[in-house]
């Protein structure tokens, strides 16, 4: 049981890893870029370490998946807020 819940946590985190790389490629400007690859980036990530996590079902495996993910959370919502900045200071951008 515990493959097959690993294995659907493995098949959504890589389902919205492509949706954020596909947003990256498609979408028209820089925000909506960093949105795309931020927010689906990290729950594929976070969801493809959950599933590590559970099919190692070791402390120090689960505790590294952890401290992943709470990196992941972190530093996401910073860089993304940096790129926003950048993209906003550069003199050929128009200001909203």
């Amino acid at each position: 049981m515990t493959e097959i819940v690993a294995g659907v946590l493995i098949l959504l985190g890589s389902a919205f890893t492509l949706i954020a790389s596909v947003g990256v490629i498609r979408l028209p400007d820089v925000l909506t870029r960093m949105h795309s690859s931020t927010k689906s980036g990290t729950l594929g990530a976070s969801l493809i370490l959950a599933a590590t996590a559970l099919v190692f079902a070791d402390v120090s495996t689960t505790a590294k998946c952890v401290v992943a993910v709470l990196f992941l959370l972190l530093t996401a919502p910073l860089a993304a807020h940096m790129i926003g900045r950048a993209s906003l200071d550069r003199e050929d951008h128009p200001r909203l």
